[in-house]
C-alpha cells in the first residue's frame, strides 16, 4: 500500500462504495466552512475583506486569521470565537460517511483504527532530512513553506511521505523548477500530474473550469505557484542572514525514465500526497 486518504482506504478494502465517499464528500463540502467563510456569516467582515487579507497571504507566512487580525478586520476575541466554531461544527469524513448510511458508529473506530495503522509505515509529520546538510534548517523551511502554500493558496487537503534521497528525479506530466544562488546554491521543483496541474490552474486563475486554456496557461500557473513559495523562502532566508536570490521559474524537460542527479548534488524528495490518487513531488537538487 502508499499513503491514503481514509476514504480512498475504505473504497479499496470494499468498505464503502465510491458513490458512498462521494455522498459523504458533497455532505462535508456542504458542512464545513473556512474561517473566512464563517467570519463572513457572523457579519464580522466583508467579502472584500477577505479577498485583501488571501491576496496578503500569499507573501506573508501568517495564518488567514493572524492576517485578519493583524490587518486591522478582526479582534484576537472574534477570532478565537470563529476558530472556536469552527471546530465544534467540522465534519469529519468518518461522521459524514455516517450520516449517509455507509458505515455504522461501531465499524468506524474498527476501521479509522486499522487504517491509522496501514498508514503509520508512510507518514511524516515533521520533516526531516535523510542527509546532513549546512542550511539544513533553510530546506526544512522551504518544505514547510511548500506545505503551507499548498493549503492558503491552493486550498487543497493533503498529505506528506518522509522526505527521501534520491539519484534520479521520477518523471512525471510536469517539472518546474527555480533556481537559487547567493549564499546557496540550488534548484527548487516542483513536479505534478496532468489532473492536479489542472488543479492548481483554477486555483491559481480562480476558474472552476480550465478545460479550454492553453497548454503554455496551465504551465504559466504552476509557475507562479513555485513562484509564490520561493519568494516566500526567499524572504525567511534574509530573515536568517542568508542571502538568496531567485531566478525566475523554468519549465525542465524530462527523460521517460527520470532526470538522472550529477553525482556533485544532492536530490531532497518530499512527496506529497493529495486526492484521488493524485501526486505532488517536491525536489531539492542542492550543490554544497
Amino acid at each position: 500500500m502508499a499513503v491514503k486518504f481514509f476514504g480512498q482506504y475504505l473504497v479499496e478494502q470494499c468498505i464503502v462504495t465510491s458513490n458512498d465517499l462521494l455522498d459523504a464528500i458533497n455532505l462535508q463540502d456542504k458542512h464545513n466552512l473556512k474561517l473566512g467563510e464563517i467570519a463572513l456569516a457572523m457579519g464580522l467582515i466583508s467579502s472584500a475583506d477577505v479577498q485583501r487579507a488571501h491576496n496578503a497571504q500569499i507573501s506573508k507566512d501568517l495564518k488567514l486569521g493572524d492576517l485578519l487580525v493583524e490587518m486591522g478586520f478582526l479582534t484576537i476575541v472574534q477570532l478565537e470565537d470563529i476558530i472556536t466554531r469552527q471546530k465544534n461544527t467540522h465534519l469529519y469524513i468518518g461522521e459524514a460517511l455516517l450520516q449517509v448510511g455507509a458505515l455504522s458508529q461501531d465499524n468506524l473506530q474498527k476501521h479509522l483504527d486499522a487504517f491509522k495503522a496501514d498508514q503509520d509505515q508512510y507518514l511524516s509529520d515533521s520533516v526531516e532530512l535523510p542527509v546532513a546538510s549546512v542550511n539544513s534548517l533553510l530546506w526544512e523551511i522551504t518544505a514547510d513553506l511548500t506545505y503551507k502554500m499548498i493549503t492558503r493558496v491552493l486550498g487543497l487537503p493533503f498529505r506528506t511521505g518522509a522526505c527521501i534521497q534520491k539519484s534520479v528525479i521520477s518523471p512525471n506530466f510536469l517539472l518546474v523548477g527555480m533556481d537559487m544562488s547567493g549564499d546557496v546554491e540550488a534548484r527548487y521543483m516542483i513536479s505534478v500530474s496532468e489532473g492536479l496541474q489542472k488543479t492548481i490552474a483554477r486555483a491559481i486563475l480562480r476558474e472552476e473550469s480550465v478545460e479550454e486554456e492553453s497548454t503554455e496557461v496551465l504551465e504559466d500557473t504552476v509557475m507562479e505557484f513555485v513562484n509564490i513559495v520561493c519568494g516566500n523562502v526567499a524572504a525567511k532566508a534574509s530573515q536568517m542572514g542568508v542571502i538568496m536570490d531567485i531566478n525566475p521559474p523554468v519549465v525542465i524537460h524530462q527523460l521517460l525514465d527520470g532526470l538522472p542527479v550529477p553525482e556533485e548534488q544532492t536530490a531532497l524528495c518530499f512527496p506529497i500526497y493529495i486526492g484521488d490518487g493524485e501526486i505532488m513531488e517536491m525536489i531539492l537538487l542542492i550543490t554544497e
